[in-house]
């Protein structure tokens, strides 16, 4: 039973009544399938298998929650009333029985190893190249420097400079905007370059 310690430091600093309910979720995974890895992943306890996502649970002010990682298959009812598949943990009566428990992770690492498990969403479309506000365009060709590194940005950067122009809703601003946007552009900065160091 691998055991990283990481998932104990998490669980020892929760609140009284999440403690236990942690601790016995985590028996319980071990306990259906010993193999089960833990990790910490997005500051929560996750538990993989076969180096795949299988379970995370988490603990909040009043709170706590469990989840399997491929949710649409493994229903429950609770899904929506808190993050996780079992609703509000506020005590350890709020688990399902043990039998219960397990069976769902038996599901759950099935549906893995058969390579049935599918992402939790569809892969999103990319978006469209972004629209160059006439403010923005006079600009670049006002400039071959900042053109040049305007062209060298990705698609993300390019746009944040779009958006940021397009959005302002008076002329003055957009003007404005732009102006600013001519220095950092032939300076080769980003649109956000002040942050980049924080």
């Amino acid at each position: 039973m691998p055991i990283d310690s990481r998932v104990d430091a998490y669980i020892a600093k929760q609140a009284d009544f999440a403690r236990p309910i942690l601790i016995e979720l985590r028996a319980r995974l071990h306990a259906a399938h010993p193999g089960v890895d833990e990790t910490i992943k997005w500051g929560m306890p996750f538990f993989t298998h076969g180096g795949k996502p299988l379970a995370n649970m988490a603990a909040f002010k009043a709170h706590a929650s469990f989840g399997f990682w491929q949710r649409a298959g493994l229903p429950t009812g609770k899904e929506g009333e808190a993050m996780g598949q079992f609703g509000k943990l506020t005590a350890l009566a709020d688990l399902p029985d043990s039998e219960s428990f397990a069976a769902m992770v038996a599901a759950a690492v099935a549906l893995i190893d058969d390579g049935s498990a599918k992402p939790m969403r569809p892969a999103r479309p990319p978006k469209p190249a972004p629209v160059v506000p006439p403010e923005l365009a006079a600009v670049l060709a006002a400039d071959p420097v900042a053109a040049d590194h305007f062209a060298g940005f990705a698609p993300s950067c390019r746009r944040e400079y779009c958006d940021w122009i397009s959005e302002a809703k008076r002329p003055e601003t957009r003007d404005k905007r732009a102006a600013e946007a001519a220095i950092w552009l032939h300076e080769g900065k980003r649109r956000h370059w002040k942050h980049e160091a924080c």
